[in-house]
């Protein structure tokens, strides 16, 4: 594994040359989002509070001006929300936020130890501490044994239901158990089932170095660690070697747009998924299988018309379909403020593929 990885974190905001404004709860709301609005930053300057408060009527200022009915629609909101949020600035002094009232947020040492004053948006900052709460208390997943502890900046799953459908399979799984390989490793939840379902090794890449890190990290030399080799890479980087079964747990939704290293997770550049199966075909033995853990979420959402994988069994001439198991998710909570209507209709999707 390349041990010399820089790890992905929010950048400081360059305040050098610019005059910014003050926030707190007794400046004026609308003359604050009229300058936001206009792309000047604003420095939140008494209570963390304040920030909280900038930032609700930075959202009712947007709902005015935008409709959120469709999955578009919200698309759009939150692109808008991005833009002017991160226009909201804190300071940082000696790794605590220069606010009275404020969390205390371990990576502010952890990721930043050189750097003892800069500043950062408020969004990145509410980042930053609910990523630590994650990493801190860890993270309850029912297909396994112990908690997960997300290291900042790795996708981790809030939902559970594609990795109940991929359990239920490696139940059943009588192949050979002597190697797999996990591409796209993340907080490493499909390695730790594979693991738990008897797996002797597996070999796990991602292009977020915040993952490898993390895992590696999380690890340390406990037994898994000899169990669990990992890699900073694309897909299969320096895998070259052949083994029984791959995983591959890509993004359900197209690239609409440039992307930071959380958003990789969720969204796939156009060419993913060829990308991955030319490759695959060279690392899985004769008679192995690939697992594809996916969704129809881009197609009852109108993102898309096509189903990468259902293209590459029509016209790959590379992998046969062996079986496709599906299962319909949870209704989303009552507690979540966005309109998932199409919910109703969403699967997730576990595609078992074996070489031609």
């Amino acid at each position: 594994m390349n041990t010399d990885i820089q790890i992905h974190k929010p950048v400081p905001y360059d305040v050098s040359g610019i005059q910014i404004a003050t926030f707190r709860k007794t400046s004026d709301i609308k003359s604050t989002i009229k300058g936001l609005v206009a792309g000047k930053p604003v420095l939140v300057t008494a209570y963390y509070s304040d920030g909280l408060l900038l930032l609700n009527e930075v959202k009712k200022h947007l709902k005015k001006k935008l409709p959120t009915k469709t999955f578009q629609e919200q698309r759009a909101y939150r692109a808008a929300y991005h833009q002017l949020s991160n226009l909201i600035l804190v300071k940082i002094e000696g790794h605590q936020l220069s606010l009275k009232k404020s969390p205390s947020i371990g990576w502010l040492e952890k990721l930043y130890p050189e750097m003892d004053s800069f500043v950062l948006s408020f969004p990145k900052v509410q980042g930053l501490n609910s990523a630590w709460q994650w990493y801190q208390n860890g993270i309850s997943v029912p297909v396994l044994r112990n908690k997960i502890h997300p290291y900042y900046g790795t996708y981790f799953p809030t939902r559970f239901d594609h990795l109940i459908l991929f359990d239920n399979w490696l139940k059943r799984y009588e192949g050979p158990k002597k190697s797999a390989i996990d591409v796209g490793i993340g907080s490493g939840v499909l390695s730790l089932q594979m693991i738990k379902h008897g797996f002797q090794s597996v070999y796990g890449t991602d292009t977020n170095p915040n993952a490898i890190v993390g895992l590696k990290e999380s690890m340390g030399d406990t037994k898994l660690s000899r169990k669990i080799t990992l890699d900073y890479g694309s897909l299969f980087g320096a895998i070259t070697h052949q083994t029984e079964l791959i995983v591959f747990n890509p993004p359900w939704l197209p690239k609409a747009h440039d992307l930071d290293k959380n958003d990789e997770a969720i969204y796939y550049p156009k060419n993913l998924f060829s990308d991955f199966f030319k490759a695959a075909t060279d690392r899985l033995v004769p008679d192995g299988k690939l697992a594809i853990v996916f969704s129809n979420m881009a197609q009852i959402t109108n993102l898309t018309e096509g189903h990468p994988i259902e293209k590459e069994l029509a016209q790959g001439g590379r992998f046969q379909l062996e079986k496709c198991l599906k299962k319909s998710v949870k209704q989303a909570s009552d507690k979540t403020k966005r309109i998932q209507d199409w919910r109703s209709s969403e699967e997730v999707e576990l595609w078992i593929l074996t070489k031609k």
